[in-house]
Formats: C-alpha cells, sequence, structure tokens
C-alpha cells in the first residue's frame, strides 16, 4: 500500500486590499487580491498578518466570504474587537491598495462541498462562513440550502441585501424593524424546525453558548448528531 503524498501547508503571500465595504457600525468587507488566486471551499478561513516596522507580527484567522469559483478575490468580513490588534488596525489604517500578508485556504471540516441539502445557522458574525455557502448554494441553483441567521437588532446584520428570500430567516433576540411579527427573543424550536429538509448537513456557526444551543435545537428536530458540523468562536486574547 502506498502512503497518500502529503499536502504542504499553504504559504503565506501578498494580497493587495480592492474593496472596502461597510457591513455594520462594526463590521466591514474586505476584498482582497491575493498574488496568486486561492482556490479555497465554502467554509474555509485564511490567516491574516501583520508585520510592525520593528518586525513583531500579528496574525487572525477569518473565515471567507466569497463563494468558491471566485480564487482571483476573496472577501473577508472583520469586525473591530476593542483591544483586537489586528482588527482594530484593519478598521483604522487599511485603506485601498494596502498590501497584505495573507495564508489560505485552510480547514477541511467545517466545508460544505455544495453536493448535499444542508441548514446553515449563524449568531452573529458566525453567519461569515455560513455566506459563503449560501452564496455557492445560490450559484448551484439548490433549492435545498437554508440559512438561519440570529442577531441582536437590524444593525447587526452583515449582508442584509442579501439575507431575504424564502431560503433564509432572521431571528432578532433584542429589537425587531418594523413589521416583524416574531417578539424579540433567542431562538428557539420553532425558528429552526421549518429550515430542517430531509437528509440536511447542519452547519453550526457562533459562541460557544449559542451552538450549544443551537446543537440541542437541531437534535430536538430528528437530525441525527453526526450530521452537524459546528464551528465556535471567542474573545480574543
Amino acid at each position: 500500500m502506498v502512503a497518500p503524498t502529503p499536502i504542504p501547508p499553504p504559504r503565506w503571500q501578498s494580497a493587495t486590499v480592492v474593496g472596502i465595504r461597510p457591513e455594520t457600525p462594526r463590521a466591514k468587507t474586505f476584498r482582497l487580491r491575493p498574488a496568486e488566486p486561492m482556490h479555497h471551499l465554502a467554509g474555509q478561513y485564511c490567516l491574516v498578518r501583520l508585520t510592525a516596522p520593528d518586525g513583531y507580527t500579528a496574525s487572525r484567522s477569518y473565515s471567507i466570504a466569497s463563494p468558491p469559483g471566485e480564487e482571483a478575490e476573496i472577501d473577508i468580513t472583520v469586525e473591530r474587537l476593542d483591544g483586537g490588534e489586528v482588527s482594530e488596525f484593519l478598521h483604522d489604517e487599511v485603506e485601498l491598495g494596502d498590501e497584505l500578508d495573507l495564508r489560505g485556504p485552510i480547514g477541511g471540516w467545517f466545508v460544505w462541498g455544495g453536493d448535499t441539502p444542508a441548514v446553515l445557522v449563524g449568531g452573529g458574525s458566525g453567519i461569515v462562513p455560513l455566506m459563503a455557502m449560501l452564496r455557492h448554494a445560490r450559484r448551484l441553483g439548490r433549492s435545498d440550502v437554508r440559512l438561519v441567521v440570529s442577531v441582536r437588532s437590524p444593525e447587526d446584520l452583515y449582508y442584509a441585501d442579501e439575507v431575504v428570500g424564502p431560503e433564509t430567516a432572521v431571528i432578532y433576540t433584542r429589537s425587531a424593524p418594523p413589521g416583524d411579527t416574531r417578539a424579540p427573543r433567542r431562538i428557539e424550536l420553532a425558528d429552526l424546525a421549518p429550515a430542517v429538509v430531509p437528509g440536511a448537513t447542519g452547519y453550526v456557526c457562533g459562541s460557544a453558548g449559542f451552538a450549544e444551543t443551537v446543537t440541542n435545537l437541531l437534535v430536538a428536530t430528528g437530525m441525527p448528531v453526526d450530521h452537524m458540523r459546528v464551528e465556535r468562536f471567542g474573545p480574543t486574547s
């Protein structure tokens, strides 16, 4: 038996900032043009590295929001975290034409290949990798992919102009827009059950508490645990 050839990890490369778009008062989407095309899967992430004049470096991982097929340019959406040395620099200092160090794509578990039904459930900024999946599903013309996103208020919703349509649902936990028939509260079984299609894989991304709540709710809908993929995040140290 011949051992498989190891796949080398992606190397660092330069990427030019070719677009900056505000998503919310505390989040921006940066469009990056890598020196070499980045062939990614929906759900993967990349590392962004900053280097100070004295040689000090800091890097953070950011999910790729753009769908597969857009290798020449990729989108990352960055929330500005108070005290976050990378996110503050990206928000406050980076301009069009600047160069950043980029490494990726990374990750092989929390990915959707575009060939199965899927239920995508995100909390706050957890929508970012799920947006790559939804965009990919729309390009493929799949009608068996659903997105449910939970946010505090309309002002906190990323990609608001795209999170519309019969395959999406927005759950507001603190304040809802005028005309919304659901009173603001945490996500519940009734919010998820309509989104679960037969044979779907569940992709859950959010804080540890959110992820635990949603996985329990998905189990209550009858989804097997081995049909779930979960990505948790927490505060940056």
